[in-house]
């Protein structure tokens, strides 16, 4: 499988020539695959957040490459627009960003500014409200009397209407109740299935982590510390809370009846997988 993105030695470092100098990302290297669901962990200034400003171009790497496509973003500097087009970012609390006087114009700011007008333009419009739970006679409202939920969902269908080959998503449940978080997550995990695009999810929570990515990237002290599959990251579980990261609560669970003495996997991460083990453990078999 060919990398959409990949990154090469990255690093950015702050505040050079002064006392304050500091590399927030230093010599990080990954890939991106194409349709893949990235989850990305780290602790407060592990560096997460400057890493996936360098994806888009909202920063420029001190040292190393960003190729999207096999091609350096920064290869033509007048073209970087393009670059943000093509890899959307929706940052933290997205819908402070809301200014149009409807829903309709809000979601269109992107793809105008694209260069789509007319039919082109509506379709976009339409097919990123609905994949995000907007109705069509939510359109003509003011998004200041949308819920903050409905807000998020107004900013997540902007960036969709782009049509980004690349979405990367900054802690997009942040801030909402138990109920809005899982209808978010389910409206991006319906846009990952029926699109197949590629999605990068930033989250603090390992839970949200655990149930929705294929492959997690671990950093710490602006490194990679480690990369695979949630079941390969899980089975660290102790190096994740050495490191100031929490697991998901149904490895803690599990971490915690193994240290009773029962023969069960620390590293399973979903109620399902936890599940199989306790009822192979009441037949006195294996999980199956």
């Amino acid at each position: 499988m060919e990398p959409i993105l990949q990154i090469k030695n990255l690093t950015h470092t702050y505040g050079i020539g002064t006392p304050f100098q500091r590399s927030a990302v230093e010599d990080m290297s990954f890939e991106v695959y194409g349709g893949e669901f990235l989850g990305i962990i780290g602790h407060t200034g592990s560096g997460k957040s400057t890493l996936i400003q360098h994806l888009n171009g909202l920063l420029k790497p001190t040292g190393g490459q960003i190729l999207l496509n096999g091609k350096d973003i920064w290869a033509e500097p007048k073209k970087i627009r393009d670059v943000r087009f093509r890899v959307g970012l929706v940052f933290q609390y997205p819908e402070y960003q809301l200014f149009e006087e409807t829903v309709y114009k809000d979601i269109a700011f992107g793809p105008t500014n694209q260069g789509k007008t007319g039919e082109e333009l509506d379709r976009c419009v339409r097919e990123s409200a609905r994949l995000v739970g907007i109705r069509d006679d939510q359109l003509d409202k003011s998004p200041f009397e949308l819920s903050g939920g409905q807000k998020r969902r107004v900013a997540l269908a902007g960036v969709l209407a782009m049509e980004p080959e690349v979405l990367i998503l900054d802690e997009p449940t942040a801030g909402l109740d138990p109920a809005g978080r899982e209808n978010l997550m389910a409206n991006i995990r319906d846009y990952h299935r029926n699109k197949n695009k590629t999605i990068i999810l930033v989250s603090h929570s390992m839970d949200e982590i655990a149930q929705n990515v294929d492959r997690i990237l671990v950093l710490k002290s602006a490194r990679v510390l480690m990369s695979g599959a949630p079941a390969e990251v899980f089975a660290r579980a102790e190096e994740l809370i050495t490191a100031g990261l929490d697991v998901p609560q149904v490895t803690r669970i599990a971490m915690a009846l193994k240290a009773r003495g029962m023969d069960i996997d620390p590293a399973v991460y979903t109620v399902e997988a936890l599940e199989q083990e306790i009822l192979a453990l009441r037949k006195g078999g294996a999980p199956c």
